[in-house]
């Protein structure tokens, strides 16, 4: 995707990508378990990260033909935060739990 990209998520369990000059819904991916409660886009925009109930799960923003995770991690409640550091070397998030992981 080179256009600009905008993603949006809630309770309904699906993330949604957009091309923010057409408006238009260019690719939809299911979050299977909750609803999705933070995202984060790495500075290179490549990955997403999404934090639902328990989990935050990282999606390749370019690969359009899956919406497989390629990666996920636990919490013990609701995931709260999350976000990549500048380089991607690691990926934060806070739970309801009351923890912050670094991952």
């Amino acid at each position: 995707m080179t256009a600009v990209v905008l993603a949006t998520a809630g309770y309904d369990h699906k993330i949604r990508f957009w091309e923010a000059s057409s408006r238009v819904c260019t690719r939809t991916v299911r979050y299977p378990d909750s609803q999705v409660n933070c995202l984060a886009i790495s500075d290179d925009k490549l990955f997403l990260a999404a934090g639902g109930n328990p989990h935050v799960r990282v999606f390749d923003v370019a690969h359009t033909q899956t919406s497989a995770p390629v990666a996920e991690f636990s919490h013990a409640g609701n995931a709260t935060a999350c976000g990549f550091c500048r380089d991607r070397s690691w990926l934060f998030s806070s739970s309801e739990d009351g923890t912050v992981k670094i991952w």
